[in-house]
């Protein structure tokens, strides 16, 4: 049966949902801020609109009427989805889901004081007098990030008293949505960075992929690999977080459940109910399913018998150096020579400093050192120049 997808928010994550969806012969409808977007290349239809605008949000739902709504960004007025859902429409995961996670204070006191799962110390701010409070109580160095934001943005680390009143304004800047308050973490020394992609059902069990792992700069990934050398055990501890806090948000989806691994165990982060963009690097054919192509089928219904992973892989970033418009790349046919190799430009009509206009991919059998896939992931994505016309 055919379902209507409103797509909220259309950015490259976004843009391969809809692939993975319309191969399915399913309709969607892209929206977003701005005309242009990824997803709207290649959507059925679509929507500018400040989805921060709970009236317009509720006009394009009426317009449409449709079957499900898949949210791909934060800044959206989220409370509305209770609203929809009382309607019959399926909200992606779940409403509860989506409003909790759009807030880190939701999601960290929920996994933290409610379920008791391990996470770095932490409190909030909401001035920046509060905030050299909260620093001086929580220890330096630490982290500060906006209540809500996406890939990174507004994070920044504070290492002396001099940090306070700059990561104070980065976040402000930065962040999305109604709230001026920060969450300022306790430093994690950790031994790498992991992504769990995990996947609830309609009718089946929670399905977990391969660890990705992954490098950040500014807050944003810059290259991902999978699978992650992690011990079976912070695996095991990892699913297990990750299964305890989807249950408890609900619906059927996939999730990016981050995590740090350190020497005395397994920390969660941060968790993120739709594609992530470190699960980039499945489009390397790493699994049987990309990660859009897993979304797409659990908020459908489909049954996925299995994740398997079928290739070892990494991702690297291809970033704006400027700010412009209607960009082009060159070098694309020095990157193209590298063997098993792919990349994807996302078609975005703009570009900024460090604005993530696309990624390069890798990929060898099983058994190779996934780290040459990453080295030549980076090596690709630096012979790509991003220019304006």
């Amino acid at each position: 049966m055919v379902k209507k997808i409103l797509l909220l928010g259309s950015g490259e994550l976004g843009k391969e949902f809809v692939i993975a969806a319309q191969r399915l012969g399913q309709n969607t409808v892209a929206v977003d801020s701005y005309a242009g977007a990824p997803a709207m290349q290649v959507a059925d239809a679509f929507e500018v609109i400040n989805m921060l605008d709970g009236d317009a949000l509720d006009l394009v739902v009426a317009r449409h009427q449709p079957d499900l709504i898949v949210p791909e960004i934060e800044a959206i007025r989220t409370e509305r989805f209770y609203e929809y859902e009382k309607q019959g429409i399926q909200v992606v995961p779940s409403a509860k889901a989506a409003n909790f996670t759009m807030d880190r204070r939701a999601i960290r006191d929920l996994a933290a004081k409610d379920l008791g799962i391990r996470t770095a110390k932490y409190l909030y701010a909401g001035s920046l007098e509060e905030m050299y409070a909260v620093v001086k109580e929580v220890g330096m160095p630490c982290v500060v990030k906006p209540l809500m934001s996406s890939s990174g943005k507004g994070q920044s680390v504070i290492k002396c008293e001099a940090d306070i009143e700059k990561a104070w304004n980065i976040a402000g800047s930065k962040g999305r949505g109604d709230s001026g308050d920060v969450i300022v973490e306790a430093f994690v020394n950790f031994t790498s960075e992991i992504t769990l992609l995990t996947v609830t059902q309609k009718n089946g069990p929670t399905l977990f992929c391969p660890p990705i792992g992954h490098v950040q700069e500014r807050g944003d990934y810059q290259q991902s690999w999978q699978p992650a050398a992690i011990s079976g055990a912070d695996v095991k501890a990892a699913q297990e977080m990750a299964e305890r806090v989807t249950r408890e948000l609900g619906g059927a989806g996939l999730w990016g459940v981050e995590f740090f691994i350190c020497e005395d165990g397994v920390v969660f982060s941060e968790l993120s109910p739709r594609p992530h963009d470190t699960g980039m690097v499945t489009l390397a054919g790493t699994q049987n399913f990309s990660e859009f192509e897993l979304h797409c089928r659990a908020v459908l219904g489909l049954p996925i018998p299995e994740i398997t992973l079928e290739r070892v892989g990494a991702s690297a970033v291809i970033l704006a150096q400027s700010e412009g418009v209607n960009p082009y790349f060159e070098g694309l046919e020095h990157a193209a020579v590298y063997p098993k190799s792919d990349l994807r430009l996302f078609g975005k009509p703009s570009s900024r400093e460090y604005r993530r206009m696309g990624v390069t991919l890798a990929y060898n059998s099983i058994g190779t050192d996934v780290f040459t896939c990453v080295d030549q992931a980076k090596e690709m994505a630096a012979l790509i120049r991003v220019k304006n016309k």
